[in-house]
């Protein structure tokens, strides 16, 4: 069992009462989360598998627990080098704060791997990038036609992904400088 499906079970056999689960980009607003905390009142306990499934950086995790402590609501992180780890005391969470940076070290590490791995593909010809969700020859036709913003809202994407794909405007000095012709032979 992985994923979402094995953090459920830690969860259940935790003695959680209510599961709430979402499945999300690291980057995108998380809804469930929100609604989780919003939720939460004196005398309950939140309880996670680990702290990088709560917070997404060690100051968004220390804001969390801060504010849960203000509440009079515990944390409760599970998978913690097989230790419970209950924020409810200092030591828990002095320790819990530590892991966090160290989770997030991990996480900027990661990123910085994949953004060199990202750059070098690109060097090499072989990263495209996300296949485009409009066809740019559709959206310059309405652009030109109806203006960017009807061509946007017909389209379903926002103002900016049109005015990305209009066609550059140049001088002719500098596509010559660019192709090595003049713009006039082209």
């Amino acid at each position: 069992m992985a994923g979402l499906a094995a953090q459920e079970r830690d969860l259940r056999a935790a003695g959680a009462e209510r599961i709430i689960s979402e499945q999300i980009s690291s980057v995108a607003k998380r809804p469930g989360l929100e609604q989780c905390l919003t939720e939460l009142v004196a005398g309950d306990v939140l309880i996670v598998t680990k702290p990088d499934r709560l917070a997404r950086s060690t100051a968004h995790l220390l804001t969390i627990v801060e504010d849960l402590n203000r509440r009079g609501v515990g944390l409760v992180l599970l998978s913690m080098g097989g230790e419970r780890m209950d924020t409810r005391n200092p030591t828990a969470k002095f320790m819990l704060t530590m892991l966090a940076a160290v989770a997030e070290l991990e996480r900027n590490l990661m990123l910085e791997r994949q953004k060199e791995g990202i750059a070098k593909a690109r060097r090499e010809g072989k990263y495209k990038g996300r296949k485009p969700r409009i066809d740019p020859v559709e959206a310059r036709r309405l652009a030109a036609e109806f203006g960017p913003a009807v061509a946007a809202r017909e389209l379903g994407v926002g103002l900016s992904s049109v005015y990305r794909l209009r066609e550059p405007v140049l001088s002719g000095a500098i596509r010559m400088a660019r192709s090595g012709e003049p713009a006039w032979r082209r």
